[in-house]
């Protein structure tokens, strides 16, 4: 049976640790019951890990967590996985088996639905990378899109385009010795601990870099905006590109302080700053 919950708070679901109540929250355990909540309730919000979504305060009405959608397995160099395992769960069991491609990625929260869903990337890799072909629900029926179909661009994909929800993935990786794959993902996490707020809720870099040569934390700090806040969101005093939640931070608070940065970003350096993260 599909778990569900009444009034569930949505601050317990999302990386951020803001949002008010789904007014009903269903979990699926299978790709059967995820199409049956889909067709009984076409409106709700998709859930995943909720690393990349700010949720509102008020909160929503239905939502369903692709999280019960968690099995996978290996064929050769190929990774098969559906929606809900965490992408981190996938670096780790592909460095044990001596498979590469994915340790750049290493760290990125999230599940590797919503990777494919962002085309989530790091250090000059993006998961577009390896995937072989997508499975996905349409709205209306299942489909299976391969690379060519799947309209990778920076933090983005169809998916984002139409509103499609992936189910499972294929991803080809490369034999490679596992210590040397496992040595690479040490190294990208230790980078990652050193230079991100790891330790406060947030959802990641919450603008998207709006061209290859302008780096987003950069011009906030270059701004003098490293540490102001509204309320309890405050921009990293770490890496001015994250906003996070020292505590009690709400959903009003965060798009504030976003707003106030795009338009100080915007006025300084003629940038138009769009968010990175899904706010519903």
């Amino acid at each position: 049976m599909c778990r569900q919950f009444f009034d569930e708070p949505l601050s317990l679901h999302t990386s951020f640790r803001i949002g008010g109540p789904a007014r009903l929250f269903l979990v699926p355990k299978s790709v059967e019951q995820m199409l049956c909540a889909l067709k009984l309730y076409p409106g709700a919000k998709l859930l995943g890990k909720g690393t990349n979504v700010l949720a509102p305060d008020e909160g929503v009405d239905v939502v369903i967590s692709t999280l019960g959608l968690s099995n996978f397995l290996f064929d050769g160099d190929l990774l098969i996985s559906e929606a809900g395992v965490l992408l981190s769960k996938l670096c780790v069991e592909s460095a044990e088996r001596g498979l590469s491609g994915l340790e750049l990625l290493y760290g990125i929260p999230g599940t590797i639905g919503g990777a494919i869903l962002m085309n989530a990337g790091a250090y000059g890799a993006q998961i577009a990378d390896v995937v072989e072909w997508v499975e996905c629900f349409d709205g209306e029926q299942m489909r299976i899109l391969h690379r060519s179909q799947l309209e990778f661009s920076y933090r983005d994909s169809v998916f984002k385009k139409r509103n499609w929800l992936v189910l499972r993935a294929c991803l080809r990786l490369t034999k490679s010795d596992p210590e040397a794959v496992r040595s690479k993902m040490e190294k990208i996490m230790k980078k990652r601990l050193e230079t991100q707020p790891l330790d406060l809720p947030s959802a990641g870099s919450f603008f998207k870099r709006p061209h290859s040569n302008f780096y987003v934390g950069k011009a906030i700090e270059q701004l003098g905006l490293k540490g102001f806040r509204i309320g309890d969101a405050q921009i990293s005093t770490k890496h001015a590109g994250f906003i996070v939640n020292l505590g009690s931070a709400t959903a009003k608070d965060v798009i504030a302080l976003a707003q106030t940065v795009k338009q100080l970003v915007e006025k300084h350096f003629n940038v138009v700053l769009e968010p990175e993260v899904d706010i519903w």
